[in-house]
């Protein structure tokens, strides 16, 4: 399966700042949702520091879900689950009436790369599916205070735009504020490199 893997150099750049953060701030316990998990190299690299904890992936294209199933099925990661298909806008993603104990949503690079209502959606998705305490988790550019806060941000935003007037990097106090409106309150903002942002949220 080789021939399906799918490659995003950002992945290798930023995953070991990502994973200090996910060691610092996920439950002690419970599974971890991936939404969006694209390549699959994310899902890769974070899921052995969480064993015998489960990492779930999935995503809506089903050339990300084959790309990260011929990552899994070519590691000896036995804590990888296959992925499955979730549309962070839809309604109901198919899982909340399975018992998978997710206490964890981890969300990397989508919502600029997607519509509003996927942020819409996937707040929506957090409230019905995680437990009390349970952690958002967040990452990607942001503006604040409806201000880039790089050049390269503001670049990347425009490129964006130029392919879909519907994606965009967003605005954090939107996003915190819809977070909010379904019960996940805003924890804290971690600097990362290149002009990222970690993001987390607790379930009340």
């Amino acid at each position: 399966m080789n021939n399906l893997k799918q490659y995003a150099p950002a992945t290798q750049r930023n995953r070991e700042y990502i994973l200090e953060v996910l060691l610092r701030v996920l439950p002690a316990s419970g599974n971890i949702l991936e939404i969006a998990s694209g390549t699959g190299e994310h899902s890769l690299f974070f899921a052995p520091a969480f064993s015998p904890r489960q990492w779930i992936p999935s995503d809506p294209n089903p050339t990300a879900r084959n790309s990260i199933e011929a990552w899994r099925q070519d590691s000896s990661i036995d804590n990888i689950q296959s992925p499955l298909n979730i549309n962070a806008a839809n309604s109901n993603w198919g899982i909340e009436e399975k018992q998978l104990n997710i206490t964890t949503i981890v969300n990397i690079n989508m919502i600029h790369i997607s519509p509003w209502s996927a942020c819409l959606g996937l707040m929506k998705g957090a409230n019905r599916i995680l437990p009390s305490k349970g952690i958002l988790y967040l990452y990607g550019p942001y503006k604040q205070e409806g201000k880039h806060t790089a050049p390269s941000n503001e670049s990347f935003d425009q490129s964006l735009r130029s392919q879909n007037p519907e994606w965009g990097v967003r605005n954090l106090e939107d996003v915190i504020k819809v977070a909010e409106e379904k019960g996940l309150i805003f924890q804290e903002k971690v600097e990362m490199p290149a002009n990222n942002l970690s993001v987390i949220f607790e379930k009340q």
